[in-house]
């Protein structure tokens, strides 16, 4: 069930391989252009659902960092997760894979859950609208694409 802002693409290369680097957070900020990684805390050493990462994040000079919790972990199927910032929803960022003959498509998505007030503060650090997220998902399916075709 993708969320309504989505991206999908052919990979040639199996689910599971491509499931393998999305869930790997920490290598996140290679295929995410706004993305620069992170590290998995509060005791998580990878994926798992409820496991909690500290994600780090660019957009031009601007930085700022992130809670972020797994919610559905299948692999080879379905990766997800929900971003917040302190006690504030931010959005839920999920991927879905499916078989295909030349390997596998995935879908990422993204739903905001900001809220309206938080929406006008948050643009200091960008544009972070739906258009924005789907540009940044088409960059980050091809750079996943490059790294294992």
């Amino acid at each position: 069930m993708a969320y309504p802002t989505a991206a999908s693409r052919d990979i040639a290369a199996p689910a599971e391989k491509v499931w393998a680097l999305v869930s790997d957070l920490p290598r996140m900020g290679e295929w995410s252009p706004e993305n620069a990684g992170g590290k998995w805390v509060k005791g998580a050493t990878g994926p798992a659902p409820g496991a909690v990462f500290k994600g780090s994040n660019k957009n031009g000079i601007r930085r700022w960092s992130t809670n972020v919790t797994v919610i559905a972990c299948e692999p080879g199927k379905v990766f997800e997760f929900a971003v917040t910032s302190g006690p504030l929803a931010i959005a839920h960022w999920r991927y879905e894979f499916e078989p295909t003959e030349a390997g596998c498509r995935v879908t990422e998505s993204w739903e905001d859950h900001r809220k309206p007030w938080f929406v006008v503060v948050a643009r200091v650090m960008g544009d972070h609208s739906a258009a924005h997220a789907e540009t940044e998902m088409a960059t980050t399916l091809a750079n996943l694409a490059a790294a294992v075709e």
